[in-house]
């Protein structure tokens, strides 16, 4: 049986991991006959929004312990990954991506990711095994792989203006396709940041799932 490693980014669309994205991530990992390991980094939130309202709430929140909301608690801190245990990678959106995982959200092109993401998700780079990333998470991409990376966030110009700034070679792409880097087996999906219902989201995140796992 397949592994694949998700890692999550808190719970909530706007200050974590897209619920509806990472739940489709994890069906159609169980659908195709494989399991999944969910992670998340033991660190504070950059902020936690009141989703009712947008606003920002106190007091602040973790990002493991609202990621376990997710996984059931089912899961383990990002130091514990190790992609030797793995057969690939997929990494839910959210803007808690670009707000956890790494600083894209406030710096743009001037990004960094987590020091504990970064080494993970480049364990699995230099191992040569499959990785997928979803919704807003493709612009840690340029900071992971080398420079001329494909990858999509969908069609926002200035997203993929400040990817590009960063590295990666940018493909427009509809959200219920994906777009394949055969050279270092990476998959990007624009989910959320195209789609205007859960089953266009899925359409996507789906093939996406698909294509981790035919290449691992």
């Amino acid at each position: 049986m397949k592994k694949i490693a998700v890692i999550l980014a808190g719970c909530g669309v706007y200050d974590g991991a897209e619920i509806n994205e990472a739940v489709l991530t994890l069906l159609h990992i169980a659908k195709a006959g494989a399991s999944y390991q969910c992670f998340a980094p033991d660190i504070d939130q950059l902020h936690t929004i009141n989703h009712l309202n947008g606003e920002e709430m106190q007091p602040n929140r973790n990002v493991l312990v609202e990621a376990a909301r997710i996984a059931r608690g089912d899961i383990k801190a990002l130091t514990e990954l190790t992609a030797n245990d793995f057969d690939g990678l997929i990494i839910p959106g959210g803007f808690g991506a670009a707000k956890n995982l790494c600083d894209f959200a406030i710096k743009g092109s001037d990004a960094q990711v987590n020091p504990q993401m970064l080494r993970a998700c480049q364990a699995f780079a230099n191992a040569n095994k499959p990785a997928g990333y979803m919704c807003i998470a493709p612009a840690m991409i340029p900071l992971i792989y080398n420079t001329g990376v494909k990858a999509t966030i969908g069609n926002d110009a200035n997203t993929a203006h400040a990817m590009q700034k960063l590295g990666a070679q940018h493909v427009d792409c509809a959200v219920s396709d994906i777009v394949i880097d055969e050279q270092y087996k990476l998959v990007s999906t624009p989910a959320y940041m195209l789609a205007q219902s859960i089953l266009e989201a899925d359409a996507g995140i789906e093939k996406l799932v698909g294509a981790v796992l035919r290449m691992s």
